[in-house]
């Protein structure tokens, strides 16, 4: 990466034809990142976080949580172990395909891996995936978090020609996610079932066989598959319903419960209409919630969301369940918290996070209501919270047996 006015990182890997930048990212402030193109052609707007996780590249952008986000990867070997057709999180396939596009510090070296069936470049072409790479991420990730997450556009052209003042002036006029429903963007357009269960070394995926004991109706925000999978996998009958959902029509379904699926945008937003239907749902049911899911529980019961400065992005933040004690390792993608402050009395918060103290998990105390801000399903990450699944069996089980 070389500099220009305004930039603010220095050199980094990486070479172009001709002494000429074939990718950028311009943020809205009027610094310009030069680097090498990767994926696709032409340019895209979102906000730039950046993720910590060292493994698990092909989940992370392909999770819809990160629809209208640039995502900036600090590990520097970033599609080294290439891309397959099993790890892909994004159930719709029809719709955006999650991130809006990938910075990177290192070039994308040939795939080293059994399970590789195509390079991540190749890989981020066919979804549309614009690519920077030759970036100095870690003064990128530092410049956010000083200044927070900035509005940008990041555009690849081989010709290595740019509309610069065009390119600013988008990053510019880009509202920002605060206020902004995309959950239409990533959601189911009709329902349907999932039996898939969780993937085991030397057998792959898995179906759901026999009877289930429970059947749980899961709102699609913007869900990923790995969620489903593990409902599946704790032997669920598992129905996705649209976003837009009515509770009648959930209800209709004969659920023992209800899921409420992590996805992008501001929760205050889409909660313009999903929020009446959760508070129905949370009166008559036992209800799941991750992510958004949990943000807008929050708005349900009468709390308020509010804007992160960084956000949480990453599979190695600390929790900690305040109904054990335990401290467990998380996988996190979330620009929006639940202010504890503005929670009623009877919502108990559950779980906080240990490098910032956020909110990371609420409770009913009068209802069997509980969800987090994290993902406990993973993918990628470490697995010490998939119990949460088999505690909202539990809540199941003993909401039919009272």
């Amino acid at each position: 990466m070389t500099q220009t006015q305004g930039s603010t990182a220095a050199a980094g890997p990486g070479a172009w034809e001709d002494g000429k930048p074939t990718a950028l990212l311009v943020l809205a402030d009027g610094t310009v990142l030069e680097g090498f193109g990767l994926g696709a052609t032409g340019h895209a707007v979102g906000e730039v976080c950046f993720n910590t996780a060292m493994t698990g590249y092909e989940e992370i952008l392909t999770d819809p949580s990160y629809a209208g986000q640039i995502i900036t990867f600090t590990f520097p070997h970033i599609g080294n172990v290439g891309t397959n057709e099993e790890d892909i999180e994004t159930v719709n396939l029809a719709a955006t395909p999650g991130a809006r596009g990938a910075v990177l510090h290192s070039a994308i070296t040939q795939p080293s891996n059994y399970r590789a069936t195509r390079h991540l470049d190749e890989w981020l072409k066919r979804r549309g995936v614009i690519g920077l790479a030759g970036i100095d991420t870690r003064a990128l990730t530092a410049l956010i978090r000083q200044n927070g997450m900035p509005n940008a556009v990041i555009a690849h052209e081989p010709s290595g020609r740019f509309d610069l003042d065009t390119l600013e002036r988008e990053a510019r006029d880009w509202p920002g996610l605060i206020g902004m429903d995309l959950v239409p963007t990533v959601t189911t357009a009709q329902r349907f079932t999932w039996d898939e269960t969780p993937w085991r070394f030397g057998e792959g995926f898995g179906r759901r066989s026999g009877a289930a004991e429970f059947h749980v109706v899961a709102v699609d925000y913007g869900i990923k598959r790995n969620i489903l999978r593990q409902l599946a996998g704790h032997a669920c009958k598992v129905t996705v319903v649209p976003a837009r959902s009515s509770a009648d029509d959930i209800l209709a379904l004969k659920p023992d419960g209800v899921f409420l699926s992590n996805g992008p945008g501001d929760p205050a937003a889409t909660g313009q209409y999903a929020v009446p239907v959760i508070r129905t749902l949370i009166d008559k049911l036992p209800v799941f919630g991750i992510c958004l899911g949990h943000q807008m529980l929050g708005i349900a019961v009468g709390g308020r969301t509010m804007k992160m400065h960084q956000g949480h992005h990453g599979a190695n933040h600390p929790v900690k369940d305040l109904l054990t004690g335990k401290v467990e390792i998380t996988s996190m993608n979330h620009g929006f918290a639940v202010d504890r402050a503005t929670l009623p009395a009877n919502a108990v918060e559950t779980h906080v996070s240990l490098f910032d103290g956020s909110n990371c998990g609420l409770r009913l105390t009068d209802r069997p209501v509980f969800s987090v801000q994290y993902h406990p399903e993973a993918s990628p990450g470490p697995r010490d919270s998939h119990y949460l699944f088999g505690r909202f069996v539990a809540a199941m089980r003993e909401f039919r047996d009272k």
